[in-house]
């Protein structure tokens, strides 16, 4: 059994997703980030960085392991699974890389233009042109490698897409708000659409329900 302590963000459903995908059990344990639910003790004990995503995984070799950061996560659950992540060669390459190029760009940038463009007490329109831009530049490298293959570690679905769709989707209604006149991402789009299609996404997606 996998404790999942998640809050209804994108970084939050990443997480239900893989476990979904992975067919694991796991018991839903809210973390409020409104009511500051993240700084409670007993969560920093297994998240120390104050963040969701984390898990508590019972049934790993060593006794219980916890986890915390989404990208972590889902490497540690795809290599108990062996399965969403290569175990050797480029296909597992290019899935560690789109992964940790969610983590370290889309997700940051995404997640600081909807601040300062749907939620900032004042707008501040020199942040949100900023952050809007780089948000767009990230979206059109992903446009370029979807162009090519149908996901973004290749041939196959993998980690990769599930840590970026939840940004991805995001991301897109963001900036159809802000800028509808700006030019489509078919291949975004396209690729949007049959992840979202898949049962597990649809269900990790509702998690945490209210």
């Amino acid at each position: 059994m996998i404790d999942l302590y998640t809050w209804g963000t994108p970084n939050g459903r990443k997480i239900p997703i893989a476990l979904e995908e992975l067919g694991l059990a796991y018991r839903v344990h809210p973390v409020d980030i409104g009511q500051n639910e993240q700084f409670a003790p007993d969560f920093l004990r297994i998240s120390p960085n104050n963040k969701i995503p984390a898990i508590v995984d019972h049934d790993a070799p060593h006794g219980p392991q916890s986890v915390f950061e989404s990208g972590a996560i889902l490497v540690y659950l795809a290599e108990k699974m062996d399965r969403l992540l290569a175990s050797s060669g480029p296909a597992r390459v290019a899935a560690l890389e789109w992964t940790f190029w969610q983590v370290g760009g889309l997700g940051p940038m995404a997640g600081q233009l909807n601040y300062f463009a749907l939620r900032a007490p004042e707008p501040l329109e020199l942040a949100i042109d900023r952050f809007a831009d780089e948000v767009r530049r990230l979206l059109g490298v992903m446009e370029g490698r979807l162009e090519k293959v149908p996901y973004l570690a290749g041939t196959d679905y993998s980690i990769a897409d599930i840590a970026s769709y939840p940004w991805t989707r995001a991301a897109v209604a963001t900036l159809e708000k802000i800028q509808p006149d700006r030019p489509p991402l078919p291949a975004v789009r396209g690729w949007l659409e049959r992840v979202g299609e898949r049962p597990a996404v649809k269900r990790g997606m509702e998690v945490p329900r209210a």
